[in-house]
């Protein structure tokens, strides 16, 4: 199948599972993820309607955004392990959010960085005003994700459960950065899936309420997607399914 057909399937997938627990198909974006594909690839995907894309390594993701500079509206999520001495380079290439912030150390490089594109006046307020006034005034401010280890797997990054609430508010403390939800990596247990997504599902949950506005939950991949969405995932990651196995 072409890349085309199969994205056309994934999207099949993704109505099918909001129609199954009755939420609006609307409700979840779709990230297609294009990491060790060609940028050839990507151009299928993006000739198909598909527009956002999710990129692990800062290398590979720069050569790909100058290989396809020529499409409009193309987005990229970075995705991958984020390390601080790799912030500079990230940020040198347009990225539309970075999922995977896992530390409150990580955070507050990602927000120097980001700030450091226009000083902040003195005496403003840092943190959530400051960064509402950035975004009127069309400063720099990016958007992001906390990164959470639900299923405390030694082998994935992210916050524990115990430490989102720190790790959130590390994110919100920086002016630059715009607090925009949740994202996991679950363990490859079914039984275990499901408990993680449930109790991601309830962190995003209570602090969209607490926010009062839209916020992202991302999770969700080629094989789970359908028990992600009837979890709430607002966003999938898939690439396999679209793109085929990586080589």
């Amino acid at each position: 199948m072409t890349v085309a057909e199969n994205l056309a399937a994934v999207r099949a997938r993704i109505v099918a599972a909001c129609e199954a627990c009755g939420r609006d198909p609307s409700s979840v974006a779709l990230v297609a993820v294009s990491k060790f594909h060609e940028a050839a690839a990507i151009r299928e995907a993006y000739a198909a309607g598909q527009r956002l894309f999710g990129e692990s390594y800062v290398q590979e993701l720069a050569a790909k955004r100058k290989e396809l500079a020529d499409l409009p509206d193309l987005q990229f999520h970075f995705i991958g392990h984020l390390q601080s001495n790799k912030v500079k380079a990230l940020l040198a290439t347009e990225i539309a959010c970075v999922e995977t912030v896992h530390s409150p150390a990580l955070a507050r490089e990602l927000g120097k960085r980001v700030e450091s594109a226009s000083a902040r006046p003195p005496g403003t307020a840092a943190g959530g005003e400051e960064t509402a006034r950035r975004h009127a005034a069309g400063l720099p401010v990016l958007p992001v994700l906390a990164e959470i280890n639900v299923g405390r797997e030694a082998n994935k990054h992210g916050a524990l459960p115990e430490e989102a609430d720190a790790l959130i508010a590390a994110i919100e403390a920086e002016p630059a950065l715009r607090f925009q939800g949740w994202m996991t990596i679950p363990p490859d247990d079914e039984i275990a899936t499901k408990a993680a997504f449930e109790a991601l599902a309830a962190l995003h949950a209570a602090g969209t309420q607490k926010r009062g506005r839209p916020l992202t939950l991302s999770m969700g991949m080629s094989g789970d997607l359908e028990l992600a969405i009837a979890c709430g995932a607002t966003l999938v990651r898939v690439g396999t399914a679209i793109f085929g196995a990586r080589t």
